[in-house]
């Protein structure tokens, strides 16, 4: 199902970049992005594998610090935040890993209520049992509440890492390549998921991602970034009406039709 338009408000940016500079040694990745992200968007960042688009959202989250530029997140300077205001704000920034990064040791059940028990100490049991099959039921694995993470699958996986990051209330979702390395049925219910929680939750979210498929159904807006900044942005329809070569031949090796 292709992702419908909505109204947005582009008055209202909940996350602000300008002129965001960050190099690895001599590499560098990120020359001088602007972005604006706005309340109730799903925006997906599209590009070829190394051109940035993890570090991006790595940035916006605090988990890596910028050269130069500013990062205002929720109207907070990220870079500037004491390390309390800072994971204070992380609370408030959902990140779901390629990986999904779940405790293997741990059940699906305490893999949800870690976060939850960890910032929310004066939760009595009974609303910590409510809030992790709330949030399970809400992407469809409520059955696998007893299980362990190594007898999910992939997409199982992501599924309970996207239930582990809404157990908090994010407001803002970093997804990171939803769609990695699942099966194409999979990538369907993924893409399907990450638009029922923008629904649900009343999320604002960036997709990071190199798939046309999930770009062109979760996505309100593209940015493509290449050569290290944003070349082009608009709608799926939009961005690949460009005559930019390096657009062009982006949407020719992912050929989705």
């Amino acid at each position: 199902m292709i992702k419908e338009q909505k109204a947005i408000d582009r008055n209202n940016p909940v996350i602000s970049i300008r002129g965001l500079q960050k190099a690895f040694g001599s590499l560098h990745i990120l020359r001088g992005v602007n972005l604006d992200v706005y309340k109730g968007e799903n925006l997906v960042v599209l590009g070829r594998s190394g051109t940035g688009k993890s570090v991006l959202i790595k940035i916006i989250s605090g988990l890596l610090l910028p050269d130069a530029g500013q990062v205002n997140v929720l109207g907070q300077e990220v870079a500037e935040l004491p390390s309390r205001e800072l994971m204070e704000l992380r609370l408030k920034v959902g990140f779901s890993f390629q990986n999904s990064a779940l405790y293997d040791s741990m059940t699906v059940r305490q893999n949800l209520e870690f976060p939850l028990v960890r910032n929310s100490r004066n939760l009595k049991r009974s609303q910590i049992n409510d809030e992790v099959e709330s949030v399970l039921d809400a992407v469809g694995l409520l059955q696998t509440i007893e299980q362990m993470p190594s007898e999910l699958s992939g997409g199982q996986r992501k599924r309970i890492g996207i239930a582990r990051t809404l157990i908090l209330r994010p407001e803002i979702m970093l997804y990171d390549e939803p769609t990695a390395g699942l099966d194409p049925i999979t990538c369907i219910e993924i893409n399907n998921l990450i638009n029922e929680v923008q629904e649900k939750y009343k999320t604002t979210a960036i997709i990071i991602t190199h798939d046309l498929t999930c770009a062109k159904e979760t996505g309100d807006r593209i940015a493509m970034l290449l050569d290290g900044q944003f070349a082009i942005q608009g709608t799926f329809d939009e961005v690949f009406a460009s005559d930019d070569l390096r657009v062009q031949s982006f949407y020719n090796y992912n050929f989705t039709e």
